[in-house]
């Protein structure tokens, strides 16, 4: 498998505390048959984070490849960020101040919770203006997805990628996500499924548990594109695989 969203970089967000915090969950991630993991600390929330691509991130990147290759985990660190969305989004990542999912042009994005609706279609748009792939995080937390699940049909009709947290699937953020999350799997227009790690202790790296209980439903063929596949797929910058929507009726809700 491949994670292509988890805070495993110590110290830089609310992720990882410290350096063994992230060899513990790179040891959790393998141990659950994760390969490969894209570390992807929050970057541009306002107040709270910067961690623009610079020398710092470089600097904590390149030191934690070291540390997971000195402890022999049997586990690939690939860089990235998880990118709060705001209006300048774009100019970031023309100035190349975000790091794209392994260097690739797909950019994993996050919004508020309570995001409006038309702003996150407008930024999505103007983020694929200047030549980057929208992958949205944990598409299924959004308050505006679990009333109008519809909105994510539009959004992987016009090619975005849609990134679902394992948490919610078994029930970790409460009925409305995990609701949102089984609607959306059940239409096929979730792409992805990622850890969001944060922690060895809570909100951890393991996929098995969720890889399992995804399984009592739906195929292996169909898991290893969420979990292998197109994950691979994005880290070597290519098209992933879409299966065929099943759209909403009218203006269908999850309530």
């Amino acid at each position: 498998m491949i994670d292509i969203h988890a805070h495993i970089l110590p110290g830089i967000d609310d992720g990882a505390e410290d350096v063994y915090d992230t060899l513990e969950m790179a040891r959790m991630a393998a141990d659950s048959g994760v390969d490969k993991i894209i570390a992807t600390p929050h970057c541009n929330i306002p107040g709270m984070y910067g961690n623009y691509f610079g020398r710092e991130y470089i600097d904590r990147y390149e030191s934690v490849v070291r540390a997971v290759r000195k402890e022999k985990i049997p586990i690939e660190i690939l860089p990235g960020m998880e990118v709060f969305s705001t209006e300048d989004l774009p100019e970031l990542i023309v100035n190349h101040k975000i790091m794209p999912l392994n260097q690739s042009r797909y950019i994993l994005m996050e919004f508020a919770f309570d995001e409006d609706p038309e702003f996150a279609d407008s930024i999505l748009k103007r983020v694929e203006e200047v030549g980057a792939r929208p992958v949205i995080a944990h598409a299924e937390r959004y308050e505006f997805i679990q009333d109008y699940p519809q909105i994510a049909y539009r959004w992987f009709r016009k090619g975005y990628v849609i990134q679902a947290n394992k948490g919610s699937f078994l029930g970790r953020f409460g009925g409305g996500p995990k609701r949102a999350a089984d609607s959306l799997l059940r239409h096929n227009l979730i792409s992805v499924i990622a850890s969001d790690a944060h922690s060895p202790l809570q909100r951890t790296p393991y996929m098995m548990d969720v890889y399992e209980e995804l399984s009592r439903e739906y195929s292996e063929n169909h898991l290893d594109v969420l979990f292998q596949y197109n994950p691979a797929r994005i880290c070597d910058n290519r098209e992933i695989l879409r299966l065929e929507p099943v759209p909403y009726s009218g203006r269908q809700q999850l309530y």
